[in-house]
């Protein structure tokens, strides 16, 4: 009984820190600070060490010499190269998946579609990026190619970590991403070629790694002048 308890607080502290990681209320670089943490949870300060170790292995946590525990700092470099990764695996996996699509599933692309729509107009970032990928997995569901979509997923799941360090949604860009899905299903529903397919959901990822570094540019910019 004793044991259970532990364990149900060590998930529970695990859920916490997550959760503010993930919301941003612990920023990139946040020092954990696990005794006061153990008093805020009303708890020892032992299930608040094994959380931060389950997240370290997450890679939502990481230890520093004479720092303690601290929020990952935000990788550039690693999100940019998956996203361009991401970009070419599924644009071949779309196209193969786009030569047994069920007509009747585009009603449900565009379900997807409008409800990020919505998610956009709410400022619901979180809602937004979780119907984006909710969108693209149904976009190459049908590929036929398993070694490729597991590849993906790891690709997706690298991905969100490294995002949820930094790389927030741009209005701007999420517009755009919406705007370029009309044009994916479009694409499917009218069963064009493999190559304009690929071609074009390859660009589609590309363009949000080209507005991350024209707002980086922009930013740049302004702090200097």
């Amino acid at each position: 009984m004793k044991n259970n308890s532990k364990i149900s607080k060590q998930q529970y502290a695990y859920k916490v820190i997550k959760s503010r990681i993930l919301d941003g209320r612990y920023q990139p670089g946040y020092k954990i600070v696990i005794d006061q943490l153990a008093r805020e949870l009303q708890t020892s300060a032992i299930p608040v060490r094994e959380a931060i170790r389950n997240l370290e292995a997450d890679g939502l946590i990481h230890f520093r010499p004479y720092s303690g525990a601290i929020v990952t700092p935000f990788n550039e470099k690693e999100y940019l190269e998956t996203l361009s990764v991401l970009a070419v695996l599924e644009g071949y996996a779309t196209a193969i998946s786009a030569q047994h699509f069920p007509a009747g599933r585009i009603k449900e692309l565009t379900a997807i579609n409008d409800r990020m729509k919505d998610a956009l107009d709410d400022f619901d970032f979180l809602m937004f990026g979780n119907c984006n990928r909710e969108f693209h997995s149904l976009t190459y569901q049908y590929c036929n190619n398993h070694f490729l979509t597991e590849n993906i997923k790891s690709t997706w799941n690298r991905l969100d970590r490294v995002r949820k360090m930094g790389a927030a949604t741009k209005p701007v860009r999420a517009k755009k991403s919406i705007e370029e899905h009309e044009v994916i299903i479009d694409m499917l529903r009218g069963a064009r070629p493999f190559a304009e397919i690929e071609a074009y959901v390859r660009t589609h990822k590309l363009n949000t790694v080209q507005a991350f570094l024209e707002e980086k540019n922009d930013r740049e910019l302004r702090n200097y002048t």
